[in-house]
């Protein structure tokens, strides 16, 4: 198809990886486009952090600056916003915009302390962030999509980042799983390109990457083959199944609003003997 026209280019729901960020500017906009980064947020359904008008992000990914009149604060657990480049915590908002979530319909009182009880006078998105030494905000992903391994806090995004990065893998999803020394460790799901094959030096060169990409401590306990993956209507994966999944639990709540159901049999049936 014809895209010189093209002049921007959106995207919204799954965090978007370095990988996937790149073929989306090169080869859909033709090197020309600006990427923008919808922020959505599931719980509230919207605000928008895009980059400002001829910025362009020095590396691909989530990396954002604020739309005009929004406010964005990089929290510690402390409730100390952090300012100096590179250190993750949580991502908040100082002051309210036209499109701020005012109550969760009959009960108010929840949404107070989802959204304000952590950081009194600030809203608290749940998501994780950094700002680089550009003044770019990383949206690292949820906060309760962190794994703690040995007392290393990971975000599972960034796991996924590496394993796509492998030139057989078209799309990964990482959960916790229990473990007995570690107290959690990783459960990946790896949907293969076509054509390619699953295998064990598969697993371990995938298991190598990680460990390279980000350390030995990061390095999963368990890859597993994943031809589908359980996703809604919009294309959004249900990791609430795959963490049901990676345990063996067969009670995987309500799948009304996932696209292909079927994919849950086939994802049980190709769960590592040993997990």
């Amino acid at each position: 198809y014809d895209r010189s026209s093209l002049k921007v280019l959106a995207t919204v729901g799954e965090p978007i990886n370095p990988e996937a960020w790149l073929w989306y500017h090169n080869v859909v906009g033709n090197k020309q486009c600006a990427v923008v980064d919808t922020f959505w947020q599931t719980e509230t359904g919207g605000h928008t952090i895009t980059p400002l008008p001829g910025a362009t992000p020095t590396k691909p990914g989530s990396a954002t600056f604020p739309f005009f009149g929004i406010v964005p604060v990089i929290m510690s657990d402390e409730g100390v916003e952090i300012t100096e480049p590179n250190v993750e915590g949580y991502l908040v908002f100082k002051q309210p915009w036209p499109g701020l979530m005012r109550t969760v319909y009959g009960d108010h009182e929840r949404y107070e302390t989802t959204y304000f009880k952590k950081f009194p006078g600030y809203y608290c998105t749940g998501d994780g962030a950094k700002r680089d030494k550009d003044g770019y905000i990383w949206v690292t992903g949820r906060i309760d999509d962190m794994v703690n391994v040995s007392g290393h806090l990971l975000s599972t995004a960034e796991i996924e980042s590496a394993l796509v990065e492998h030139p057989t893998v078209a799309e990964a999803a990482v959960v916790s799983h229990p473990h007995k020394i570690k107290g959690e460790c990783t459960y990946c799901f790896v949907s293969l390109k076509e054509g390619k094959e699953f295998s064990d030096a598969l697993v371990k060169e995938l298991m190598d990457r990680v460990r390279k990409k980000i350390g030995p401590f990061a390095q999963p306990d368990f890859v597993q083959n994943a031809p589908g993956l359980p996703k809604t209507r919009s294309g959004k994966i249900m990791r609430r199944v795959l963490r049901k999944i990676a345990v063996g639990d067969k009670n995987v709540g309500d799948i009304t609003t996932m696209a292909d159901e079927t994919v849950i049999d086939k994802l049980f049936q190709l769960r590592p003997p040993e997990a």
